[in-house]
């Protein structure tokens, strides 16, 4: 085994004990300033599958102020530019407003639109009075990018609208989004609203974890109606990857005049799945599209055994 495959094995070991939150040696918790170690199991893994480059040529050369590819698997970074910079993640925003939606409603809830249908942008085209369940709230939301959605499913929180807002970045907390912060549901501009691209691919891999998000991103259309099937919404996904790049599974587009055109996109092929995110670009769509073949190009999975001592 070449020394660079050792040292490679050595630092992903050591990834896995300090990753947050998958440390299985212990588990660290600061209480008035006291630490208190709990102990739990270890377990030592006998094998690893990780992305191994096969040429590092034609790095690609992107017009996005900000993108990464990731390994989903191992979160191995197979590419990255600008990863940490925070920027206006315009509609990507949604994918944490269903994060929190699903976190706290059940699907069959029934909210009743009341100023969320004068929303402007992109919508579902939600009426006054109409009374819709969140589960179709939710694909307004992730299929057609409605902000009406997204509203009234702030609306519909214990506290309303602000309470789901700091709901929102509780979770990005939770999950390690160190330099997410948010300020309203929908994307909007608005100072400090911001987000980088590897904290989206963070959300995005755990937002995956949802079925019903990881069912509903997918889709190309969709209609859906309110609670008495008189309302009738025919959603049309804005993602044009879907049903043209091999192995596509979703997940989020966004576009503002300051956010630029934002995408973030999961692909599985033979098995593996990468995660990649675009910011701030001129050709979301081309870009990705270039990221997600340059990335199964130039990337081969191998897996390593571990021996044991």
């Amino acid at each position: 085994m070449s020394s660079r495959i050792k040292l490679t094995l050595i630092l992903f070991l050591i990834l896995l004990l300090v990753q947050p939150g998958s440390n299985a040696i212990q588990q660290l918790n600061l209480h008035r300033g006291t630490p208190v170690i709990r102990e739990t199991s270890l377990v030592i893994p006998t094998s690893a599958v990780v992305p191994v480059s096969k040429n590092r040529l034609n790095i690609p050369r992107l017009s996005a102020y900000a993108a990464i590819v990731i390994d989903k698997e191992s979160g191995s970074i197979l590419y990255s530019k600008n990863p940490d910079t925070q920027l206006f993640p315009a509609s990507i925003t949604k994918l944490m407003t269903a994060v929190v939606a699903l976190d706290t409603f059940q699907l069959d809830k029934v909210v009743t639109i009341t100023k969320e249908s004068q929303a402007v942008g992109s919508t579902m085209k939600l009426q006054a009075n109409e009374k819709i369940s969140v589960e179709n709230l939710l694909k307004g939301l992730l299929i057609s990018s409605g902000n009406d959605a997204a509203y009234a499913l702030a609306e519909a929180y214990s506290g309303g609208y602000e309470k789901f807002v700091e709901a929102m970045n509780t979770k990005a907390q939770a999950l390690h989004m160190e330099r997410t912060t948010y300020k309203n549901v929908s994307g909007v501009e608005q100072d400090g609203h911001v987000t980088t691209v590897r904290d989206i691919a963070t959300l995005a891999k755990v937002a995956m974890t949802y079925p019903f998000v990881r069912d509903t991103v997918k889709l190309e259309k969709a209609v859906v109606t309110d609670t008495t099937n008189q309302i009738t919404h025919e959603l049309q996904s804005t993602d044009k990857l879907l049903g043209k790049v091999v192995g596509l599974e979703g997940i989020k587009t966004g576009w503002t005049t300051q956010a630029g055109e934002c995408l973030v996109a999961q692909v599985t092929r033979n098995g593996h799945t990468i995660i990649s995110v675009v910011l701030k670009s001129d050709d979301r769509f081309g870009e990705t599209e270039y990221l997600i073949e340059w990335a199964f190009s130039n990337y081969t999975w191998k897996t390593f055994q571990f021996e044991e001592k």
